[in-house]
């Protein structure tokens, strides 16, 4: 996954053809959080279509490739489902820093993923904002990105975003979060 995030960032445009990550979890593993039906459909066939579709050239090629780009962050982000995830070392301590308490970064994420209207996607931000995404695009500060769009929570949790965000808590792979932190906690 590094690689192609490297390799978008880096590199630019010319860089060849795009790959879609290989997950390091089964994907029926997230319990609660994401269904092996939900995996099968945006996994499987939205992230999927926007690494075939810019491969052969497609659509919208900057739209695919920020869409694959996302989904490279998203999926390379998770874990199998744990009841009482939380942040920890260099996370932990970004989040103290930032929000004083994972409480309390819950509560400024939730409130600030919940005024995205349509689609988008949230994320907690190097500078330690959260921010948002309108729509695709890449983005070199992302740490920790929550999925917004519809199709990522419509299946599993029809209309209540809250639910699906308290969810996708217990999935994050903190130990890949904080190797996103490494650069710049020092």
């Amino acid at each position: 996954m590094y690689n192609f995030i490297k390799r978008v960032i880096k590199e630019g445009k010319d860089h060849g053809p795009l790959k879609q990550i290989s997950l390091n979890y089964d994907q029926d593993s997230l319990g609660k959080s994401l269904s092996q039906a939900s995996m099968d459909y945006h996994f499987g066939k939205l992230y999927k279509g926007y690494v075939d579709r810019y491969n052969k050239g497609e659509g919208d090629l900057d739209f695919n490739e920020a869409g694959a780009f996302l989904h490279s962050i998203y999926y390379g982000q998770f874990k199998p489902y744990e009841s009482n995830n939380k942040p920890t070392e260099n996370s932990a301590e970004f989040i103290e820093k930032h929000y004083k308490s994972w409480d309390k970064f819950k509560e400024s994420f939730e409130e600030t993923a919940m005024k995205i209207q349509g689609s988008g996607w949230a994320y907690l931000a190097k500078d330690g904002k959260i921010k948002t995404i309108v729509n695709h695009e890449i983005k070199n500060d992302i740490i920790l990105l929550i999925d917004w769009w519809e199709h990522a929570w419509a299946l599993d949790y029809q209309a209540d975003k809250a639910g699906y965000l308290a969810n996708q808590w217990k999935i994050i792979d903190w130990d890949i979060i904080n190797t996103r932190l490494m650069p710049i906690s020092k």
